[in-house]
Formats: C-alpha cells, structure tokens, sequence
C-alpha cells in the first residue's frame, strides 16, 4: 500500500491485527528485511512495515535531493497521524533506531513502546572501519542515504533524558556500533532497558531473522 504524508510517497505493507507495531529497516533495506519475523509478530499485533524514503517502494529521491532522519521521523509521525494509529510500538534497525529515538524524543506521546537495534547518535559512534565502509560507498555512488550515515545523527545524550516512551536497546555484541555508544543510549534513557546479544553482529539477529520476533515479544510480553 502507498500513501502520501509529508510531502513525500511511502509504501507500506500490513499484517495481523491489534496493537499497532511499525518495523523500520535499516540504510539502503526496505520492509522486506523483517520478513522471518512478521508471522509470529503478526499472531498479536498489527504489524506495519514499512519502506522509508528513497528506499524500496517508496518514492525515490529527486536528483539532488538530501535525505535527513528528521525527515524521516516527520514521515513516520505523519504515516502514524494519517493511518489513526494509537500508541504504536516501533521496532526501527540501524536508521529506523535513530528515527524512532528522534521521534520519541520529539513526540514524548506518540508511541507505546521503543525497541532501538543497533542506533548510534552521532557518526562518530560507528566503529571505524565502518564508518570508513559508509564513506566508501558515499564516494563510489553519491548516494544521499550513504551521505547521511557519514554525517548524520547529531543527537545529545541530554536529549534522551525526555524519552517517556519505554525503550528496548538493542545491539549485537560484535555490532559496527561502538558497545559504548549503544550504553551511553541506554543509560541516558530514562528506565531503559539495555541488552547487548551475544554472538550477534548488526543485523545477524534482525535481518531476515526469526530471532527479532522471539526478542520483541518476549519484552513486550514478559512471563507472569
């Protein structure tokens, strides 16, 4: 399904039905990436993934059009505001953490729950060598999405100290984040609740991985 919201096209598709749940993928993914996980999640929530801009279905950018993670936080509010979502839980990986830590920072009431996988607030919270890969990638093909991972978030721990929505922050324990990025994240978080996975690297436990589900719904559905 398409729809308009700030300006731009977004394609998203819809599993399941009850609470709503919005997956975000990760630079240069689209919806698809959570795919082993959407049954199970689906079985209790209403699953919505979706397609970021200039990713996957949606619009592509025009010729020398930037691409921010404001901007794509604005979309995520205004894809939730248009499809009448209450208090929607977003799972968002790599880019999709970031837009959700922005979204929760800047609109305290709008989600229900947080689970961030493998965010980072600054460039500069990339292992090196990743960062060096991202720069890569933005020299060989001048993509605005491979520009913004070099030069984008800028976000102040002091700002997460707003954070009202209940966080989950994930990272695998060999992530390209740096492991003190993802627990200064979570500390600076108010009640956050950190988990580094053991033998997971970025994506191993998100894309096209059963194991997310398995994590997602045992923190949001905890035993007793």
């Amino acid at each position: 399904m398409k729809i308009e919201v700030n300006g731009t096209t977004i394609f998203y598709e819809e599993y399941g039905a009850g609470q709503p749940l919005l997956l975000l993928h990760g630079c240069g993914e689209d919806g698809r990436i959570f795919d082993k996980s959407v049954p199970a999640l689906a079985e209790r929530y209403r699953v919505i993934a979706v397609d970021s801009r200039g990713h996957g279905q949606s619009a592509p950018l025009k010729k020398g059009e930037a691409l921010h993670y404001d901007d794509m936080a604005e979309d995520v509010k205004s894809l939730a505001d248009a499809l009448e979502l209450k208090k929607p839980v977003l799972c968002g990986f790599s880019d999709g953490g970031i837009v959700g830590l922005l979204l929760a920072i800047k609109y305290p009431e709008l989600l229900g729950g947080l689970v961030a996988c493998g965010a980072n607030l600054t460039p500069a919270g990339l292992k090196l060598w990743a960062l060096a890969m991202l720069r890569m990638l933005y020299i060989f093909t001048r993509k605005a999405m491979f520009k913004m991972a070099v030069t984008e978030p800028h976000i102040a721990a002091e700002e997460l100290s707003a954070i009202k929505t209940p966080c989950l922050i994930l990272a695998g324990e060999k992530d390209m984040i740096r492991e003190e990025e993802t627990h200064r994240i979570a500390a600076a978080v108010p009640n956050a609740e950190l988990r580094i996975l053991k033998g997971e690297d970025h994506g191993s436990y998100v894309v096209h991985s059963e194991k997310l589900a398995d994590i997602v719904l045992e923190y949001l559905i905890p035993a007793g």
